[in-house]
């Protein structure tokens, strides 16, 4: 079950598709992408590594992106895609704990990844993605998709846990098969012309996305700046054709704020799939009033269940005369078909529509577990089901509406943030004594990291020499907005810091 065969199904039999777009421009067809993707295969191996080794992609979006991806996979290698804002302390972090072998880079990150590569005894090579070597391993003799099994891991996907270390969930073959079939039964369909554009990072949920299209030979479109530009999007919506986007509800809102909004043309827009973190019920009737009921659709998932968990498609959108519309706009839909979700007690037993619990999730889409982490492992995936530490509620007719993030992550522009790693960096500084890290409500972002600090007696800290402190540690989005200094942080009995009183002192 090698997911390269999608793409070898597609080149041969709907070669002349267009495969690889920047901007409107064509870069390649399908026949093209997959005979390049078969040539570099073969040039991977050439270089000295072997089937099961893992291969970093720290690169900000671009369209080669997709073909090394797919090359990965037909060498019978593991792909490590890496978030493109992270430390270079960070990059350390996924690159040693992967044991990756090598590592294409975007042009401007090769300073960084070779200082992370310093603490990455296991990688052999480090390559500029669309470089000279780049090139001229996908000049080598082309070969066939390695057989592998169903099982064998394709992408490792690193998220952070309640340590804050970054995990690699392990997502095998079937992970990935399951995810892109689970795509097509309840997110959408995919037809000829289609195309997705990636402005949200290529490294997780946009990525992810590429495997439907290519199923579905459909063309990858990555905008000329590389990312999210609110006014080349809404230029793109006029100018593509079946066009889908992938986006955190903060890229919807800004979307709805740009002033060309008005004056867009929305004609070439398909789908907005968004994902990610919450959508606040009003900004969700914006966005219906402005694209139109028959182009939302919300999905909710994890690493370690790939984009698929609970899903409201458009029927749900679109069904404005229901008694409940508000409460299921505000939910995140029903299970995927073919997935087990259950809302469960702190035995892991079902609780009854209306009462919260756990979420847990069965199926074909969860992770084989951590790599290298069988501890974390145990602790996620018990008696068959990965349990996921966000809190939620079922509704009568099956709708899941999320309550609390039982690990306090904090998810600012669709990206997770988790308090510990930002706390623990803080906690570097010697004149601090204790720190506790929340979110605060944004209207752009959804919520933005706010510090509240405790010194140690006699000494005094400022809040420009703590966030000189965080950017020598961790990435840029990761650093605390606001600095709050305290005299003492609010415990419960048992010395347990109360985070729900730090954000009750916010939101006065």
């Amino acid at each position: 079950m090698n997911l390269a065969n999608l793409l070898v199904r597609a080149g041969r039999s709907f070669g002349d598709r267009p495969a690889l777009l920047r901007g409107e421009a064509v870069l390649a067809d399908y026949a093209g992408l997959a005979g390049r993707v078969a040539r570099l295969a073969g040039g991977l191996l050439g270089h000295g590594l072997a089937r099961g080794d893992r291969i970093a992609l720290i690169m900000k979006n671009r369209a080669d992106y997709v073909e090394l991806l797919f090359a990965c996979w037909q060498a019978g290698l593991v792909a490590v895609p890496v978030n493109a804002k992270l430390h270079p302390r960070e990059f350390a972090h996924i690159l040693a704990d992967s044991g990756a072998r090598a590592a294409f880079v975007s042009p401007d990150l090769e300073t960084a990844v070779t200082e992370a590569a310093a603490l990455a005894p296991e990688l052999a090579w480090i390559e500029t993605a669309g470089g000279h070597g780049h090139d001229r391993m996908a000049h080598a003799d082309p070969i066939a998709p390695a057989a592998v099994a169903a099982d064998d891991i394709a992408w490792l996907f690193y998220t952070s846990g309640t340590t804050g270390r970054p995990k690699g969930a392990m997502l095998s073959h079937r992970n990935l098969m399951a995810m892109s079939l689970s795509y097509f039964a309840d997110v959408d369909t995919i037809g000829p012309g289609d195309c997705i554009i990636h402005a949200a990072p290529m490294s997780h949920g946009s990525g992810l996305y590429i495997l439907p299209h290519v199923a579905a030979a459909a063309s990858q479109v990555v905008p000329e700046s590389g990312g999210f530009d609110p006014a080349e999007l809404l230029r793109l919506f006029g100018r593509l054709r079946g066009a889908t986007l992938f986006a955190a509800p903060t890229m919807v809102t800004r979307l709805l704020a740009h002033p060309g909004l008005g004056y867009a043309d929305p004609a070439g827009l398909k789908t907005i799939v968004y994902g990610g973190g919450p959508m606040y019920l009003e900004d969700c009737r914006r966005a219906i009033d402005a694209f139109g009921p028959h182009r939302l659709v919300q999905i909710y998932g994890q690493g370690e269940s790939p984009m698929t968990i609970t899903v409201a498609g458009k029927p749900v959108f679109a069904d404005a005369g229901h008694p409940r519309r508000d409460a299921r706009l505000a939910s995140v839909g029903i299970a995927f078909a073919g997935l087990d979700v259950m809302v469960a007690d702190g035995v892991d037993r079902p609780l009854p529509a209306g009462e919260t619990g756990e979420i847990l999730v069965r199926g074909d889409t969860v992770m084989r577990g951590y790599w290298n982490n069988p501890a974390a492992t145990a602790d996620a995936l018990r008696d068959g089901w990965l349990h996921t530490g966000d809190l939620g509620a079922f509704d009568e007719d099956g709708f899941l509406t999320l309550k609390d993030r039982s690990k306090d992550m904090i998810i600012s522009g669709g990206t997770n943030i988790y308090p510990r790693e930002v706390e623990e960096a803080l906690l570097h500084d010697p004149r601090l004594a204790e720190v506790a890290v929340v979110g605060r409500p944004h209207a752009d972002w959804g919520e933005e990291v706010v510090a509240f600090v405790v010194a140690r007696e006699g000494e005094a800290v400022t809040a420009a020499e703590l966030d000189t402190l965080c950017q020598a540690r961790i990435a840029r989005f990761k650093r605390p907005k606001d600095y709050r200094f305290v005299d003492a942080l609010p415990k419960n009995n048992y010395g347990k810091v109360l985070k729900t009183e730090l954000r009750a002192v916010l939101a006065d």
